[in-house]
């Protein structure tokens, strides 16, 4: 089979502007979730925001690719480049945006909505279909000059691993050599935050993963990109390699739509088929990087799974304490900071965490470690489960 690697990464979170801020930022314990009230309606509440605004998607995703293909030593154009970008709200903030102007009748829309001041909606269809789910993708494509094969998935929280299954799956597959593959969020919206407040999945002081004092997810912000590449085309132009995609498992468990499957059933299946592609058993993995959003139902099902699956030397936490919980964008974070510790031989650790709950190897400092392999799990809301098997090169 065709190997996949990692050859360059763009990372922005609220910890930091790049990727290797980010990081040493997250080893050093370290949360960027502050007090925000972005929103004058809303009340303030704890966010893991990159600036004092809310972020752009455009921004975001601009900055995100532009470090990964610097990382990776490219330069633009790439035209058979494949392209998989995900995420799960896309543009929401500015259709958000756009309906609060037109139900207030005044001042101007957006810049990406050219609205004569008589009509309501907009006279161009150009800059209305800028804003469709897909169409972040498409910048990306436009942005890297390639006409190859443009993905943009949506699967709740689990975008952000799935992208990168994907995009592994076309290198795989014959279909492309080279995909720049993640996920880009930018949720802090007045919809967004009423809605999770609504749920009663909103923290009310902080995000404390697996802690028994856990009160629910602090969204946050971020994005993360990869350069992936057949180790052939790698190795040919003697790139650098972080480390090695080896199999993905991606399930659904058809029960609810934000409450997980009571035994686990599709949580279990994708880390069971994951490890089958991966071609490696449960106890060659070393680490595990959890979802962990600190929400009381997630963390006891996860950690449910976990136990039902690995011995308990297997190394667990999750960064949502430290950047937020980025919906679609969080496996790829997940799997940015998993592929840094592969390098680093560093354990990230679970920060806010203090008292755990569960009878894990939660690491709650960052921890020197021999990483040979880690697995990245990612359970969104409507039952979508992804996992990612992670590896040293060769």
């Amino acid at each position: 089979m065709v190997a996949v690697v990692v050859t360059g990464i763009g990372l922005v979170s609220a910890l930091g502007k790049n990727l290797e801020d980010s990081w040493q930022q997250l080893i050093a314990g370290q949360s960027g979730i502050k007090w925000h009230q972005p929103f004058p309606e809303l009340e303030p509440r704890p966010l893991g925001m990159i600036g004092k605004q809310p972020a752009q998607m455009r921004v975001l995703t601009h900055l995100v690719v532009t470090s990964a293909l610097k990382d990776a030593g490219l330069l633009p154009p790439l035209p058979d480049c494949g392209v998989v970008i995900g995420s799960s709200r896309s543009h929401q903030g500015l259709w958000e945006e756009m309906v609060r102007r037109m139900n207030r009748g005044v001042g101007e829309m957006p810049s990406i909505f050219p609205l004569c001041p008589s009509l309501p909606l907009p006279p161009s269809l150009e800059g209305w279909l800028e804003t469709l789910p897909h169409m972040n993708a498409i910048a990306v494509a436009r942005q890297i000059g390639t006409c190859g094969i443009v993905l943009a998935p949506m699967a709740a929280c689990a975008t952000g691993i799935w992208a990168i299954a994907q995009a592994a799956d076309l290198i795989q597959t014959g279909q492309c050599q080279r995909v720049i593959a993640g996920a880009v969020e930018a949720p802090i919206t007045p919809l967004t935050l009423t809605g999770f407040q609504q749920m009663g999945a909103l923290a009310k002081t902080g995000a404390y993963p697996f802690d028994v004092r856990r009160e629910g997810l602090v969204l946050g912000e971020g994005a993360a990109v990869f350069v992936l590449e057949s180790e052939e085309l790698a190795q040919q132009r003697q790139a650098r390699v972080y480390g090695q995609i080896l199999g993905f498992g991606l399930t659904a468990d058809a029960y609810h739509a934000n409450t997980p499957e009571p035994e686990g059933r599709g949580a279990i299946a994708a880390v069971k088929q994951c490890l089958d592609r991966s071609h490696i058993s449960p106890n060659e993995i070393d680490y595990i990087h959890a979802h962990g959003t600190a929400t009381l139902l997630n963390d006891r099902s996860e950690s449910q799974v976990i136990q039902r699956l690995f011995s308990k030397s297997v190394a667990v936490s999750s960064t949502k304490g430290a950047t937020g919980h980025t919906l679609g964008a969080s496996g790829a974070l997940g799997i940015a900071f998993s592929l840094m510790a592969l390098k680093n031989q560093i354990l990230p650790p679970s920060v806010g965490l203090t008292h755990p709950e569960f009878d894990l190897d939660l690491v709650r400092k960052a921890r020197q470690s021999q990483i040979q392999r880690v697995l990245c799990f990612s359970f969104g809301f409507g039952g979508q489960n992804a996992v990612i098997a992670l590896a040293n090169e060769g």
